[in-house]
């Protein structure tokens, strides 16, 4: 934000995000999604969609939630319907995130049985490397 002479706050268009910002780096063995702000209800369509084309691509995804405030039954529904779509192409969605809450809802909705579950990205690389015997499709 840039306080202009009249004392207004204005908001510069390079620094506005959509809630939750999305950011996508692709690399040789997989594709980077680092998700910043809030994943709920009102915000998943955008999510959805880019979400479930990565996984349809048949490349490995790798979903980084460190910088995710909150996420709701909708973002966890999204995170398994790409889990599904990745796994019917024979590759996997990770999921990095160290927030001990988030973690917490991902185990107690059974998210972690279809998604490799990491606590940083180093340890999704490692498992990136290793076989992965197959996950259940919800």
């Amino acid at each position: 934000m840039i306080e202009g002479n009249s004392g207004l706050l204005v908001h510069k268009p390079e620094t506005t995000y959509l809630n939750p910002a999305i950011r996508v780096r692709y690399e040789r063995e997989y594709v980077l999604v680092a998700l910043v702000g809030e994943i709920d209800y009102a915000a998943v369509a955008g999510l959805r969609e880019r979400l479930f084309a990565l996984a349809a691509s048949g490349r490995q995804v790798v979903a980084d939630l460190d910088r995710v405030s909150f996420i709701d039954a909708a973002g966890i529904g999204v995170l398994a319907g790409a889990a599904r779509r990745a796994a019917v192409r024979g590759s996997t969605l990770y999921v990095v995130c160290a927030r001990r809450q988030t973690r917490r809802l991902i185990r107690l909705t059974g998210l972690d049985r279809v998604v490799s579950l990491t606590g940083d990205i180093t340890e999704a690389l490692q498992l990136l490397a290793t076989p992965v015997p197959a996950r259940a499709v919800v």
